[in-house]
């Protein structure tokens, strides 16, 4: 054995000029080279592909190593090619010619090559199973093999058939690998590649040197990741989007603010995403904006930071985008933006789908949602989602440890969960168990009858916000376990069943609020907020006195985001007062605008201060188009779903739209379209309702009119109310 040990170390540095095996690669080699199936869980940037490529290089025959990442494949081919002469490597797939494939057919059958990259697509092409049959195969290595479970978060139904096909082209050991798994997708994967006695090696899942951090989704979004890239000059960053016209919209607004930026999604031409690539290797650009449904194959160890400017629809999806940062175990900062109104357009996404996925996309968000509202250690709660514990109190390298709430006790609101768990036989989610314990009387308490049993609304006196996070925190805790298999219900553990005896103190730290504010001595390094809260305060008083003067809400005159931008940028003239977010032209002429640039003027010219123009975002010209065209056809009174439809957003986007065009001071009359739409009565109550109203929050209202109103029927009377009022 020992020197097989010697033949490997010097294989390692012969073909990669490494001097020792990372982890567990050494035994992963020799569990392959014995022939045996072996399952690799190692998270990314722990060297996956070395357990793969030393074998093939040691093996006789071609091994087969199948991945969905085109992309991965070309840059891991040229990192082959350029190791070894005796050693080639090829891919088969959509993007070669007729005479490319030929010659790596050639050199197959010519004994050549070692390693043969395909996606999944490829390989169950009835002539390239032909083919195979001719070839000696060494193993086949299943790469992002996470993608053969629906649990997983990229499950491709393509890969439901490897298997098959293995057997179909000829037998031969299977080693597969995955960056993320929990214990359900590892079961599924084993399973369905029928591998299940596979030898396992699974690595820690903990990147101490990545940085975890959840901020509120605000208005400003755009600005604060403008503001952190600029903090951090030259640092490669990806960041990851949900749509593909968010992608290229935010990709624009970066390049306009002197940002090296580029798009990157599967709508762009593959020319155009390989250059992309190349730039971002070579540091030609700084920063990708990608679509978190594509899978970027790039190798880069230097990512400084991965900004997710959407909330990921999974922790698997998150654990892996994140695991990009910081591969040379340097820096790595991640950063999430996190709002409720995005996990409901993505919980909207699933409908229509068959209810088994939606059932299961449904658990995933609710764990996601989890994640970004605890104030537990970040790195706990995500090595706890992959059936890992983690034993440190406190990582000093997460948001809720830098900066941690104050404890309270729980003991007893614990007690009522566990009694309530064991009373409701183990039968239900997290979800009805508050439902019960706070004696909400849902659709779903009514039809078991549970709203007649003693124990329900034993909570009710608790605040209702302590519940989810004492949930949350006994599952971290071990006390409750949450059975996957069976649609997450919760069960208790024979650590909860003797707290239920000898209950012993409980110590939790209440959620973190999203109200769409974000407090920015919260921010990895300490910035100074650049917010002036004595000029912002003057401004507010201005503002209240405006108010009083023209008979109108004082969000009517500014809202406090204009506001607050003034007290940073401090714009001096009208013409700087057109970049502050939320005031455009109309807003610029009202006569009261002078004022408040003139209190700015004094107030710096009083206190010297220097005004730091650049840090304003600048805006890019696609969007002003856009608002042209909608403010066009409003003109022309088309109706607001079908302009919504013609520009290809939803009907929400179109709202978000509208919205920025009114607050920024241009006139719109949208009454034709609520006649067709909405009763004159509810309309009445709505603008009554705003009239009187100190806020236009959104939330406040539908608080106060949601039994009778929609949330579009009080963004479109809000729409009428703003441009009525305060144009």
């Amino acid at each position: 054995m020992a020197k097989k040990k010697q033949n490997l170390t010097e294989a390692l540095k012969k073909y990669f000029g490494f001097d020792k095996f990372k982890g567990d690669q050494e035994a992963i080699v020799q569990n392959v080279l014995d022939g045996k199936d072996t399952f690799v869980l190692m998270p990314t940037g722990g060297g996956k592909s070395l357990c793969y490529q030393l074998p093939s290089l040691l093996m006789e025959g071609t091994a087969i190593v199948i991945s969905p990442l085109i992309a991965l494949m070309k840059n891991q081919v040229d990192v082959i090619s350029s190791m070894s002469e005796e050693g080639t490597a090829h891919y088969l797939n959509s993007s070669l010619n007729k005479a490319a494939i030929d010659q790596v057919k050639a050199d197959i059958l010519a004994g050549k090559t070692k390693l043969l990259y395909v996606a999944p697509e490829s390989l169950t092409k009835e002539e390239n199973v032909e083919f195979l049959k001719q070839a000696k195969i060494s193993f086949y290595a299943v790469d992002e093999a996470h993608c053969i479970s629906e649990w997983g978060h990229d499950f491709r139904p393509e890969y439901r058939r490897i298997r098959p096909i293995i057997n179909e082209i000829g037998n031969a050991p299977v080693i597969a690998l995955t960056a993320t798994a929990t214990d359900k997708v590892r079961t599924d994967i084993k399973k369905n590649l029928g591998i299940i006695d596979a030898t396992e090696f699974k690595s820690s899942f903990n990147r101490p040197n990545l940085y975890y951090e959840v901020r509120p989704k605000t208005t400003e979004v755009d600005k604060d990741i403008i503001r952190f890239i600029k903090q951090h000059p030259g640092k490669s960053g990806i960041i990851y989007c949900l749509s593909r016209k968010k992608v290229e919209e935010l990709a624009e607004i970066l390049k306009a603010n002197d940002i090296k930026a580029a798009p990157y999604h599967a709508g762009l031409e593959s020319a155009l995403r390989s250059q992309t690539q190349d730039d971002f290797l070579m540091e030609e650009i700084d920063v990708i904006v990608a679509t978190i449904a594509f899978g970027m194959g790039i190798d880069k160890p230097d990512v400084r930071f991965v900004i997710h400017y959407d909330i990921p629809k999974s922790l698997e999806g998150y654990y892996q985008e994140t695991g990009r940062a910081g591969r040379d175990g340097g820096e790595g900062m991640c950063i999430t933006f996190y709002a409720q109104k995005d996990l409901q357009k993505l919980d909207k996404f699933m409908e229509g789908k068959p209810v088994a996925e939606q059932d299961i996309g449904r658990q995933l968000l609710a764990e996601t949602a989890a994640y970004a509202e605890s104030s537990v250690c970040r790195r706990k709660m995500l090595l706890h989602y992959f059936g890992e514990e983690y034993h440190e109190e406190n990582c000093h390298n997460c948001d809720n440890c830098l900066h941690p709430k104050k404890e309270l006790e729980a003991k007893d609101l614990l007690l009522i969960v566990l009694k309530t768990v064991q009373v409701l036989k183990e039968n239900f989610r997290s979800d009805h168990v508050i439902d019960f314990v706070t004696g909400r009387e849902t659709e779903e308490i009514l039809s078991h009858k549970h709203q007649n049993h003693e124990l329900f609304g034993t909570g009710e006196e608790y605040e209702k916000k302590l519940w989810n996070p004492v949930i949350r925190q006994a599952l971290l805790a071990g006390y409750l376990k949450k059975d996957v298999e069976n649609y997450g219900l919760l069960k208790l553990t024979s650590a909860g069943k003797k707290f239920m005896k000898s209950p012993a103190s409980f110590m939790i730290v209440e959620d973190n609020e999203f109200n769409g504010e974000y407090d920015s001595t919260l921010e990895h390094e300490a910035t100074i907020s650049a917010l002036d809260q004595t000029l912002s305060a003057m401004l507010k008083d201005l503002r209240k006195k405006v108010s009083k003067k023209l008979g109108r809400p004082p969000y009517v005159i500014f809202q406090d985001v204009s506001i607050e931008q003034m007290a940073t940028d401090f714009p001096v003239n009208l013409e700087e007062l057109k970049n502050i977010q939320g005031v455009g032209e109309g807003k610029v002429r009202q006569p009261y605008a002078k004022e408040f640039v003139d209190l700015i003027k004094h107030y710096c010219d009083e206190n010297d201060i220097e005004r730091q123009a650049d840090m304003r975002v600048r805006t890019v010209a696609k969007k002003s188009i856009l608002k042209v065209k909608i403010i066009q056809a409003i003109d022309r009174q088309i109706a607001l779903d079908d302009i919504a439809t013609a520009q290809g957003l939803d009907f929400d986007e179109l709202l978000d739209e509208v919205e920025a065009i009114v607050y920024s001071g241009t006139k719109l009359n949208i009454d034709y379209f609520l006649d067709e739409v909405m009763d004159e009565d509810h309309v009445d109550d709505i603008y009554d309702y705003f009239a009187e109203s100190e806020t236009d929050s959104l939330e406040d209202a539908i608080q106060e009119l949601g039994a009778e109103c929609s949330e579009d029927e009080i963004r479109l009377v809000r729409i009428k109310f703003i441009s009525e009022m305060a144009n």
